[in-house]
């Protein structure tokens, strides 16, 4: 690798060792004049111990101590240099370039996840490193976005100075200003899986779990329509003065599959945690799931029992030291970590799903050890292990690489495709759209 290079592009599949090879540059490197930023899956800070599945939308935790961006950007600008004319033209270049100047009094903790991750490209970038070595910067972007930073990184490399070397999973994200690219040795690749898909959790005795809506008369109703899981009427969230989503009217039918788009910040991960059960503002809105009116004595856990999900903020909630396979058995309890032991089937039931999701090699390996690409995989496996009548997916295939990628597409085609399945899916990319997507809605 020509480390004079001013961009660098270093692309393998996922457990190649981009990380590892990245950080061995850096130590080799060792100033203070470079940063490291790990994306990865996650966004924000891993050493936010405090941190919590839910805390996004409980309005409670903001007190006199949370930080809008605007206190966030200011802080870390005192703390990484002088107040200089030139440092503050770099501000004010960096907040409108990523558009970040439309947030400064939005609290950091009501945020979307690409509303943070350029948050946190500002405040590094404050710090007028030389070199800037970033790990799947383009995740979970909008297409706006993404071409803001690349256009952002690219004047910086060509008219600050900045050395960029960025780690990357797909060869269609490396810029068309990278100077260099160094291809990763690819990883053995687990065997494709098989279309047959492990059978639902049991009962005690064997008996098998039937879902309420697949009773009686199949959960059609007059006309030949099926059964609404979902249905909003005039749904609207505002935080802290700023509407974050709607007026939503929405209905979701069983059997249907739905992909949801919408810039950074349009209300889309806000809109699910409505559906699943996160958000206590549900309990306020006209919101019934699974036939029921929410608030009308049914528990959160019994609408989580139906449903399976990933995303961003559950991704970034397992922050402990689980064995892989724990953490997909925390989907049969619906819990982020795990607190008690699987049984003997339960545990052969999330072998069998990490097996399709190519990680049951992993089982028995620390969840924080894997590479983003992994952990997303076994992410996946925890969606799907109860086998649930609603998945939602918030932008499932963050950081996989084409194979992965793939072969998750293929699993969620053929499980949707089961009677009465029904899907919400997010993602700022069309082709990562399965085949079995019937309806698109728009925030």
């Amino acid at each position: 690798m020509n480390l004079q290079a001013k961009s660098i592009a270093l692309i393998g599949l996922n457990a190649s060792g981009k990380t590892r090879y990245a950080q061995q540059m850096r130590r080799m490197m060792a100033t203070d004049s470079v940063r490291y930023m790990a994306f990865c899956d996650t966004y924000g800070t891993q050493t936010d111990r405090a941190y919590y599945l839910q805390q996004r939308w409980n309005q409670h935790d903001i007190d006199s101590e949370t930080p809008t961006v605007g206190q966030s950007l200011e802080r870390a600008y005192q703390l990484t240099g002088a107040d200089t004319p030139e440092r503050r033209a770099l501000r004010q270049r960096l907040t409108s370039s990523l558009g970040l100047d439309r947030l400064l009094d939005q609290y950091v903790i009501a945020l979307s996840s690409g509303e943070l991750r350029k948050l946190q490209v500002t405040k590094t970038l404050l710090a007028n490193p030389k070199t800037l070595i970033l790990d799947s910067p383009f995740i979970g972007l909008d297409t706006e976005a993404r071409q803001q930073l690349d256009e952002l990184l690219h004047f910086l490399t060509k008219e600050e100075g900045l050395q960029v070397v960025m780690l990357l999973a797909r060869e269609e994200d490396i810029p068309d200003w990278t100077e260099e690219v160094v291809r990763m040795d690819p990883p053995s690749l687990p065997p494709s899986p098989s279309r047959s898909l492990p059978p639902p959790p049991s009962k005690r005795g064997g008996e098998k779990t039937a879902p309420p809506l697949l009773e009686g008369d199949g959960g059609r109703l007059e006309g030949g329509l099926f059964r609404p899981v979902v249905e909003m009427h005039n749904v609207t969230i505002s935080y802290n003065g700023r509407t974050i989503l709607g007026p939503v009217d929405w209905t979701i039918r069983q059997g249907e599959c739905w992909a949801l788009s919408g810039r950074n910040g349009s209300g889309k991960s806000t809109l699910l945690s409505l559906i699943s059960a996160d958000n206590p503002q549900g309990y306020a809105c006209d919101i019934s799931l699974f036939g029921r009116r929410r608030g009308s004595g049914e528990s959160i856990w019994d609408i989580k029992k139906r449903i399976g999900y990933v995303s961003p903020e559950m991704h970034r909630s397992y922050q402990r030291q689980l064995p892989a396979l724990q953490v997909v058995a925390s989907g049969l309890k619906d819990t982020v970590g795990l607190y008690v032991r699987p049984t003997v089937e339960e545990r052969e039931l999330c072998l069998r799903w990490m097996d399709v999701f190519g990680v049951g090699h992993l089982a028995e390996r620390s969840f924080l050890t894997l590479s983003g690409g992994e952990q997303r995989m076994v992410l996946l496996a925890r969606a799907f292990v109860k086998s649930p009548d609603l998945l939602i997916l918030d932008e499932p295939l963050h950081g996989l690489d084409a194979p992965n990628s793939q072969r998750a597409k293929d699993i969620i085609d053929t499980y949707c495709r089961q009677p009465r399945k029904t899907l919400l899916m997010v993602t700022h990319y069309e082709h990562e759209l399965p085949p079995c997507i019937t309806h698109h809605k728009r925030l």
